[in-house]
């Protein structure tokens, strides 16, 4: 493979053509059976994630690519039902397919899962959550990823104060520990940004990955301009496009600029951030698959580097 070809992989930007064979019948589980049932008595336009880290695929069937990724707790617009799939659009307008089992229909589109009351924000790139507040009586109900919000029922007292009690999106009721969680986060300077980035150094390359369990190239660059509390696309050549950036030289590029990679700025295949010195920090399969600081004059990179762009 040359190295433009493996560079290349990194693409969020490829689409593969859908899949037509559908999802092998299975028996539906009496989970399945309450979830429709709740979904005709709710608003079939909101649900909530109920698993830790929820594929959306290109089609209603796993035997599609998967596009994007909706974490737990993500609250999600759904567009369309099939069976037993829905159509979900995240909150940076990216759709994809998700199977029903995977989240629970909402009351309404106004009583979002986390959106409101005290809310703990996950900021260890994974928390356990516990059904008490001991983490050696049993097995974690659940492992989380990064930039989860929970709603937050009471803190522990006495031994227990460095717990919370926490009301999870599949109406569960379970214990995490408070330094695994931020009450209030705030938004991020560009080199708080930079200094999050490199938290993940060595986490693997997930293709569709959005979450601390595995990026793609630009689930990881939009993931670090979140942190800044800016909503940025999905995709790294909507991303490139993206009126929230504004074009830059290549000789004036400073710390937190965003770099586009591809063989012509109209086919852009991956993305990073600068950090300074040269160097950049991405999400890449070229080399070895991961989270990983390369030098600009290195190659690839010096010529696949096709557009800078600087956000607003």
């Amino acid at each position: 493979m040359t190295q433009l070809a493996s560079a290349v992989l990194n693409s969020r930007t490829v689409s593969k053509p859908p899949q037509t064979r559908q999802r092998p019948l299975k028996a539906f589980s009496l989970f399945l059976l309450l979830c429709a049932a709740t979904l005709s008595a709710s608003d079939p336009n909101t649900a909530v994630v109920i698993i830790p880290v929820a594929n959306m695929y290109s089609a209603a069937t796993e035997e599609s690519d998967v596009v994007s990724q909706a974490i737990y707790g993500s609250n999600l617009k759904v567009l369309e039902e099939s069976s037993s799939w829905m159509k979900v659009q995240t909150n940076d307008e990216y759709s994809g397919w998700v199977p029903m089992q995977d989240m629970r229909p909402l009351q309404s589109a106004s009583s979002g899962y986390a959106t409101s009351g005290r809310v703990a924000q996950v900021s260890s790139l994974l928390a356990n959550v516990y059904r008490e507040t001991d983490v050696t009586l049993h097995r974690p109900l659940l492992t989380i990823p990064f930039e989860t919000r929970l709603e937050v029922i009471a803190q522990g007292q006495g031994d227990d104060a460095d717990w919370f009690q926490v009301h999870l999106p599949d109406q569960r009721i379970g214990w995490i520990q408070a330094g695994d969680v931020d009450l209030q986060p705030r938004k991020l300077t560009i080199e708080q940004s930079i200094t999050l980035g490199r938290r993940f150094l060595g986490l693997t390359y997930t293709w569709g990955g959005r979450s601390s369990l595995g990026y793609d190239c630009s689930g990881f660059t939009q993931m670090l301009v979140r942190s800044r509390g800016i909503i940025m696309p999905r995709d790294a050549d909507l991303q490139a496009a993206w009126n929230g950036g504004v074009p830059v030289d290549r000789k004036k590029l400073r710390a937190g600029d965003l770099l586009f990679f591809g063989s012509a700025a109209d086919h852009i295949t991956h993305t990073g951030m600068f950090i300074g010195h040269d160097r950049f920090i991405h999400d890449t399969t070229y080399g070895h698959p991961g989270v990983q600081i390369s030098r600009l004059k290195d190659q690839p990179w010096t010529r696949l580097l096709v557009a800078c762009r600087r956000v607003k």
